[in-house]
């Protein structure tokens, strides 16, 4: 069993070092770089989460990947056609908020709240050309046909 020990900076009092750029410029990194405070771990994210997103080709097939671990995709997830966009959104529950375990959280890294991601497509592409699989965390929508007849056609220049 692992224990988790969170790092604190050791007290230099600030008067002693009153003319020392070194000191100073070594503080402001430390200071920067260090974790927060242990009031800072509690707070509550100030916004929701944007999951991660990868947009690849595959033939003509766009397929976008989400990072949504955690979500139950069945009842917080919806994936939509919207006047040539392609829009996902959702929410990811906190569902230890409503406890009393919330105030005994020491960290808390993980973001709550709703979410929305669109991404543009050919107005061509409609509903029957859109797929939607979830598995170990990952959304995958594959978008059938994006890519078709989109080979550069060249241009003749007339003087």
């Amino acid at each position: 069993m692992s224990t988790l020990t969170l790092w604190q900076r050791p007290f230099k009092p600030y008067s002693s070092h009153r003319f020392s750029p070194a000191f100073d410029t070594d503080r402001w990194v430390r200071d920067f770089f260090s974790p927060a405070t242990a009031s800072d771990w509690r707070a509550p994210a100030a916004t929701g989460f944007r999951p991660a997103a990868e947009i690849t080709k595959d033939g003509d097939d766009a397929v976008v990947r989400l990072e949504l671990p955690g979500i139950d995709v069945d009842k917080d997830v919806t994936v939509e056609l919207d006047s040539g966009h392609l829009v996902v959104r959702g929410e990811r529950r906190d569902e230890h908020a409503e406890t009393d375990a919330d105030t005994n959280r020491t960290l808390r890294e993980v973001r709550y709240g709703t979410f929305r991601r669109s991404f543009a497509v050919p107005a061509h592409v409609t509903s029957e050309a859109v797929t939607a699989t979830y598995d170990a965390g990952v959304l995958t929508v594959r978008v059938a046909g994006v890519y078709a007849g989109t080979q550069p056609q060249s241009i003749a220049i007339t003087k």
